[in-house]
């Protein structure tokens, strides 16, 4: 739906897998699930299994861009996969229950 290449996201999924995030079931009703009910997964949870920790020592000593990383950390902390999903869902007028 997005023309996202399968590789990629196989790639994605084997890292989320590995991280905890997703489950996945070999065979013929095979695929990937998540590991946890979707409103426990934030997607800080994602960000960081997929790219590392946010981090404001990466930054430095200046405050103003401190306080952005911090500020970015809080979002995504504050906002889950099941909320995400919603979103999707209503932006596209139909219920989405796959990943």
């Amino acid at each position: 739906r997005r023309d996202i290449p399968v590789q990629f996201l196989e790639g994605m999924f084997a890292t989320l897998r590995r991280a905890g995030i997703l489950q996945s079931q070999r065979g013929v009703k095979g695929g990937y699930s998540f590991a946890r009910p979707p409103d426990q997964i934030t997607v800080l949870d994602i960000v960081e299994a997929l790219e590392g920790t946010l981090d404001t020592e990466a930054v430095g000593d200046d405050p103003v861009w401190s306080e952005a990383v911090e500020a970015l950390r809080e979002k995504l902390r504050g906002t889950t996969v099941a909320e995400v999903a919603e979103r999707e869902s209503r932006a596209a007028g139909a219920t989405m229950y796959y990943i």
